[in-house]
């Protein structure tokens, strides 16, 4: 209730939210309130990760993201799923990874056990079933490669300080 109930600005009070339930957060990320975390304990973001409005983490086993990644609006990142020839129909839980300054575009999906690569995009409403290669952009269901992404160099900072020191994309 308070997390989901909390001002879209207020990033800090949703991270220790999550940090209350065992989240292992980086500075600066920005979980938004609409986004559905399975299991805190199991969630660990690097600096600047951002996770959008509606985006769902499954996360039975823990999940990794790095820096600067983000996982966009109505995705859905599986850590888990059934083996289905056993009788008890036991959970089979993946470690994952999200590279740093990957990208998981809205309504995206990314399977169990996938591994996506260090800025790694995958397009709108697509759905990765194998891993991601870094600086890869990625497109359709299942996700196949449709061109490299270009590592961006990092900008200066203006005089006034105002500009992010990011790559470009």
């Amino acid at each position: 209730m308070f997390f989901r109930l909390s001002p879209r600005p207020l990033h800090a009070w949703r991270a220790l939210l999550l940090r209350c339930f065992g989240a292992k957060l980086g500075k600066g990320v920005h979980v938004y309130p609409g986004a559905k975390i399975w299991a805190p304990w199991n969630l660990v973001c690097a600096d600047y990760a951002g996770i959008g409005d509606g985006a769902e983490i499954y996360n039975p086993a823990p999940m990794h993201f790095g820096e600067f990644c983000v996982v966009s609006q109505d995705s859905y990142v599986c850590g888990a799923t059934h083996d289905y020839n056993d009788p008890e129909f036991p959970l089979l839980a993946f470690e994952m990874r999200i590279g740093a300054r990957a990208w998981i575009c809205a309504r995206a999906s990314v399977a169990p056990g996938v591994q996506v690569g260090e800025g790694a995009v995958l397009g709108l409403a697509s759905v990765a079933t194998r891993n991601l290669e870094p600086w890869t952009v990625y497109a359709g269901a299942p996700a196949v490669a449709v061109k490299e992404r270009k590592r961006g160099a990092a900008k200066p900072a203006s005089a006034s300080g105002s500009e992010p020191v990011e790559p470009v994309a």
